[in-house]
Order: structure tokens, then C-alpha cells, then sequence
């Protein structure tokens, strides 16, 4: 009786023959095979105990490139040059170096929680196009998975995933970190400034703890709403490949929480509190504290103590002592890099001991469009460098009575309909900074009005007694 590695072999034995036959014969009778060729599969699928997965370069009707595929070779190109034969190499826009991929045809092999899978790299050529808008028309380029059928949950529940996270990950990675920014009104040498401050922050470990201070750096951004603040913040989270923390200090009970909150933040991160002149009563509260000792007011202590729990009941109970000592690295000596980021839109309202340099390392104000920050927007949305309109436009600019943000610039630039050109765009700009100077006009003689209406009333009634 024939041992089942016999009947295995026989088995295999017959198929590979039973293949050379229908190769063979396909070349003759092309259509009849067409119509085998399902079966065939179906025959083969019932042996073979391994599943494939393809992944293709271009999806759809081949106008656009594969999110996946490209995770897939960003992934296999860590592995590529030490396991691939035959390598490509490649540069990509925004990329530090090379970027090895494996050749076609070649194969690799990889490992996933003691799983073996088979990935290869293969390309079919197809009918030739007379014109097409994507690059190797006459070819498909596509990855091939291959794995047992027994893992058959982990490799398409977990393993795939995990290599489109990890794809993203070299892939941002590898790209040259740049900081950009809708904010035109930050020049280009004050942008270079924050960068190299930026860059030498990031490599101060050493210096920050020879001096004995919490390996942190403040920055207060301040300026108009609608200048590019928050832009900012995300350009510098892109440019160090850091995390961002968005404190909402309103939401915070007390002190204790905010310490608790601050310790939950990683290294390398970014935290943010947006808007801190609103967030809490900070501004006033050692003023009014100046104040009420001052005035020498002989309410009891008992009343004092009544009014301050009323006050704080609903409220945030953040001290701007508990602020201090969160900037200050008292409670951020937690280990690894911090940058603390405040905003504003009224820095005159802050407590001067908030943002004074050795918290708010560096202040950088972000403010009103001018025309070196128009010319950029031009040039990003409507692609103009030059025109005989710009004169106009930069006369009404550097009016100091007008004052429009780069977001306000940038929505009145933008094309309304497809038939409107530069020309049309840059005209109705000027026609909205020319109604914005109206109206500052116009609330200046209705401000000297009512100056004129008041003083009349004042006077009248004297004049009357006389």
C-alpha cells in the first residue's frame, strides 16, 4: 500500500504534467483554454495549501497610485537590501536618500509573530495604449503576499495592517521635514530663526542637563485671530515629528489634575494651550490680589474665604501659581523633551510673570497681512508672481488703517467659479480692501459724532441754569 508521501508526490507529479500539457496546448487552441484555464485554477487551489493576495501599483481606471502598494514598498525597502539579490533604487520627492526597492520578480521573505510569509514583486504587460496619463502603460507592476492558509486570520487581521502602519511610518520618516505654513506673515528669516532654534533645542540634551533645568522651551505666539497661530504649531509638530497635547486648562479641575496631566504627556511633544488669555482667570488674579491689599478693605476672613468658594466653585480651580510651576519644569522634570506652547490673541492681557523669557523662551508675533505675506498668497493660490495690480493692492496694504489677516486675504483670492482668472481674483481683493478702509472711515466720523452729540448734552443744561 502506497505511504502517503507517495501520494503526495504522485499527486504532485501529475499536476505539474497536467500543467505542461494545458501550457502546450493553449498555444494552439487559445480559446479553449481561456475557458479551462478557471478550472484549472480551481484544481490547483484544492491542493495548493497557500493563499496569495495581490496588491497593484494603480487602482480604478489607473489614474491613481495605490495608498497600499506604496505602504508596501515603503515596508519591504527596510528589509530589501539585506535579503533582496536584485535591488532598485530609487529617489523620491522630498526623501534624505535612495530609497532601495526590490527588482522585479525577486522575492523576499518575512516574519510576523512566528509566522513566515512569501512577499514578491511582479509585473504583467499589457495591451499598449496609443495614450495614456500614467507612467509603464503597457505594464501592471503589483506585490504578491503569500502565506499558509492556517494563518489565514492573523496575516489579513493583524499582519497587513501592521505593515501599512509601519509603510507610513519609514515613509515620514525618510521625507526631509520642512516647516509649512499658510502663515505668510512670518518671513522667511524669521522662519528660519525658529527653525535652527527648533533644530538646536532637539539636540540640547546634554547642555540641559549639565545646568541642572527640565529639558523644556516656551514659546507664546500672539497676534490677531486669523494669522496663522494654530498653523504654526502643527508646521513645528511636522518639522520635529513630534506629538501634540492640546490643553484645555477649563477642563481642569486643580493643580493636582494638571500635574497628573502633564506627567501622562510623552517625550518629544508639543504641548499647547490655545488661547490662554480666555482659557482661565489668569490675567487679573495677582493684580486683584495687589489691589485688595492696597485698598486695606476690613471685610472679615470668614467673608473673604465665603466668597473665594463661591467664586471657585464652578470654576477651574488652576492657580496661576500652579501654571508657573508647570512652566517652569517643576513638574515637568519628568524626563525627555517638552515644548510648551501658549497663544494669544491680547498678550497685554497676560500676568507679565507668565511670559516673561525664562518660561515663554520666545515670543513671536504673528500679525496683520502685509505685502511681502500677500505676495506669497498670490503666488500659492492664484500662481502670480508679478502683475500691474499689485501696486494697488500693496498702497492699500501698507495703509495702516487697514487691517486684514492672511486668512482674510487668502478667502478673497480664492476663485469663485472655473472662469475666473487671476485678473478677476486680485480685483475683487482690491475691492475689499478699498470697502475695508470705507468702513474704518466711516466708524470714525460715527465715533466723532456721537463725541460732538455727547459734549452738546453735557453742555446744554449748564447753559440752561445760566
Amino acid at each position: 500500500m502506497a505511504t502517503m508521501a507517495e501520494l503526495w508526490t504522485n499527486t504532485g507529479s501529475a499536476l505539474a504534467t497536467l500543467m505542461f500539457i494545458y501550457t502546450i496546448f493553449n498555444q494552439y487552441f487559445p480559446t479553449f483554454g481561456d475557458n479551462l484555464q478557471p478550472f484549472i485554477q480551481r484544481l490547483t487551489t484544492l491542493f495548493d495549501p497557500y493563499i496569495q493576495v495581490t496588491f497593484f501599483e494603480y487602482t480604478g481606471q489607473n489614474f491613481k497610485r495605490s495608498v497600499p502598494y506604496d505602504a508596501i514598498q515603503n515596508y519591504l525597502s527596510k528589509d530589501s537590501s539585506a535579503r533582496a539579490k536584485r535591488l532598485k533604487a530609487n529617489t523620491v520627492k522630498g526623501s534624505k536618500s535612495l530609497v532601495l526597492s526590490m527588482d522585479d520578480y525577486e522575492e523576499i521573505t518575512d516574519d510576523f509573530e512566528g509566522i513566515k510569509v512569501w512577499w514578491q514583486s511582479n509585473k504583467e504587460e499589457t495591451r499598449k495604449e496609443p495614450f495614456s496619463f500614467y507612467p509603464g502603460a503597457d505594464e501592471k507592476r503589483y506585490y504578491m503576499l503569500r502565506f499558509h492558509r492556517r494563518d489565514r486570520e492573523v496575516i489579513l487581521e493583524r499582519y497587513i495592517n501592521h505593515v501599512f502602519r509601519e509603510g507610513k511610518s519609514i515613509k515620514l520618516k525618510n521625507r526631509e521635514r520642512k516647516i509649512y505654513s499658510n502663515s505668510s506673515t512670518m518671513y522667511k528669516k524669521k522662519k528660519e530663526e525658529l527653525k535652527r532654534d527648533l533644530v538646536k533645542f532637539s539636540k540640547s540634551k546634554e547642555y540641559y542637563k549639565k545646568i541642572g533645568k527640565a529639558w523644556k522651551r516656551g514659546y507664546l505666539f500672539y497676534g490677531p485671530p486669523g494669522t496663522g497661530k494654530s498653523t504654526m504649531i502643527a508646521a513645528m509638530a511636522n518639522f520635529l515629528d513630534y506629538d501634540v497635547y492640546d490643553l484645555e486648562l477649563t477642563t481642569v479641575r486643580d493643580n493636582t489634575q494638571l500635574r497628573r496631566l502633564l506627567i501622562d504627556t510623552s517625550a518629544k511633544s508639543i504641548i499647547v494651550i490655545e488661547d490662554i488669555d480666555c482659557s482661565l482667570d489668569l490675567t487679573g488674579q495677582r493684580r486683584k490680589k495687589e489691589e485688595e491689599k492696597e485698598d486695606g478693605d476690613e471685610k472679615s476672613i470668614l467673608k473673604k474665604m465665603m466668597e473665594n468658594e463661591d467664586e471657585n466653585t464652578a470654576d477651574s480651580k488652576v492657580t496661576l501659581s500652579g501654571l508657573l510651576n508647570f512652566v517652569d519644569g517643576l513638574w515637568s522634570a519628568c524626563g525627555g523633551e517638552r515644548i510648551i506652547v501658549f497663544t494669544t490673541n491680547f498678550v497685554d492681557k497676560l500676568d507679565p510673570a507668565l511670559v516673561r523669557k525664562g518660561r515663554m523662551d520666545n515670543h513671536i508675533e504673528l500679525s496683520y497681512c502685509c505685502f511681502e505675506a500677500f505676495k506669497v498668497l498670490a503666488k500659492n493660490y492664484l500662481d502670480v508672481e508679478e502683475s500691474e495690480l499689485f501696486e494697488e493692492i500693496k498702497r492699500l496694504l501698507e495703509d495702516k488703517e487697514i487691517k486684514m489677516t492672511p486668512a482674510d486675504i487668502a478667502e478673497n483670492m480664492l476663485p469663485k467659479s472655473e472662469n475666473e482668472g487671476s485678473e478677476t481674483c486680485l480685483k475683487r481683493l482690491i475691492q475689499v480692501l478699498k470697502e475695508a478702509k470705507r468702513k474704518v472711515e466711516d466708524d470714525v466720523e460715527e465715533k466723532k459724532r456721537e463725541t460732538e452729540e455727547k459734549e452738546k448734552a453735557e453742555t446744554a443744561p449748564n447753559e440752561g441754569e445760566q
